[in-house]
């Protein structure tokens, strides 16, 4: 359930929600951070829910020693209400067997919170890609019939490539069976998919084709990406956009060798 972080709870009425899935090389997590960083969104509230692992740590946006020691954990809501944009960054990995109860919760919120649209920023193995998905950029979308009457014209005037469905057993052609959506390394991506086309939301998934490494150039891909489309930063002339990169990946992976072991 969202616990606001004040008295009176925000209205999320008319705003766009992103989120990500937890799935591989953590990309959608990592473009998140780089939206909630660089327009300093202010944090609104929390997920609070068994379906993640707990986790408490400090502020992953300190700008300053002052606001470095605040709590943060595993599920938290951010807000820019001018630009009528909300974030749900998720820090930790869903329990495995209470996934379906998070996917349902999420669908819950966001009926209840009445967004106008969801946007799920997500991740997929490369090396499990079909044919024909090795074929030109990495980067896929989904959208639900519900987004497709709305949002569908502009995302292919924009030229996306919309995500492949894949044969049950590649290589045999004698099979009956329909392809499917497969994404493998996804985590929820699929499920809450076919829950919020079942639910009739409003949501549209954007994501990467990566293995995992550093997947900070991945992150910034998909986070540009998803830029042409919403404008949330105005792309400068023959420039690239210019996120901040938060406090926090300075730790991404860890800190460095001790010289004193030498």
């Amino acid at each position: 359930m969202f616990i606001p972080v004040e008295s009176t709870p925000p209205s999320f009425k008319d705003f766009t929600l992103i989120m990500p899935a937890v799935a591989v090389g953590n990309v959608g997590q990592l473009a998140v951070d780089l939206i909630v960083s660089t327009l300093n969104m202010h944090r609104v509230g929390y997920i609070h829910t068994d379906c993640l692992i707990p986790m408490a740590g400090n502020n992953p946006y300190a700008t300053s020693e002052e606001n470095s020691s605040e709590l943060h954990v595993a599920a938290e809501v951010y807000t820019e209400p001018e630009m009528k944009l909300a974030v749900l960054q998720i820090r930790t990995l869903i329990i495995q067997t209470k996934s379906k109860k998070f996917r349902n919760l999420i669908v819950s919120w966001i009926k209840d919170s009445g967004f106008s649209r969801t946007i799920v920023l997500s991740s997929s193995y490369a090396y499990q890609r079909d044919d024909q998905q090795l074929q030109g950029t990495p980067l896929r979308y989904l959208v639900t019939p519900a987004l497709q009457k709305v949002s569908g014209d502009v995302l292919k005037e924009l030229g996306w490539r919309e995500m492949e469905r894949v044969s049950a057993f590649p290589g045999l052609t004698d099979t009956n069976t329909e392809p499917r959506l497969y994404i493998p390394g996804g985590g929820i991506t699929r499920g809450l998919f076919m829950d919020s086309c079942a639910e009739e939301l409003l949501l549209a998934v954007v994501l990467i084709f990566c293995s995992e490494g550093d997947n900070i150039p991945d992150a910034f891909t998909l986070v540009n990406h998803l830029n042409n489309w919403l404008h949330l930063l105005d792309k400068p002339n023959q420039e690239t956009i210019k996120w901040k990169i938060p406090s926090s990946w300075k730790l991404l992976f860890g800190g460095g060798i001790p010289p004193a072991i030498f």
